[in-house]
């Protein structure tokens, strides 16, 4: 005779990674049953932090070889930075001179 596995059942995660318990899925439904009061709520901003700091920061993009790919993720990871970050200052550099 086979043996039969017990279906496992997971609670969902919240996106913070919560178990959301059902304790906390019938707290949550009488919260949004009494209703919100949506004047009280704070806006999130969403997305990346603007480089300039506040508002958005234009995107750039370009091409390259393979090669120059190649070179200067490496020498972005040597540094421990970002590709972005590299290539930011390396634009930078060449409108400064």
């Amino acid at each position: 005779m086979a043996k039969v596995k017990k279906a496992t059942h997971k609670n969902p995660k919240s996106k913070s990674g919560t178990e959301i318990t059902p304790g906390i899925a019938d707290a949550l439904a009488a919260e949004a049953e009494r209703g919100y009061d949506l004047s009280k709520a704070r806006r999130r901003r969403v997305g990346r932090p603007s480089l300039a700091g506040g508002g958005a920061s234009p995107r750039m993009s370009f091409r390259a070889t393979p090669d120059l790919y190649r070179a200067a993720q490496k020498r972005a990871k040597e540094e421990g930075r970002s590709l972005s970050d590299l290539a930011r200052e390396a634009v930078m550099r060449y409108v400064k001179s």
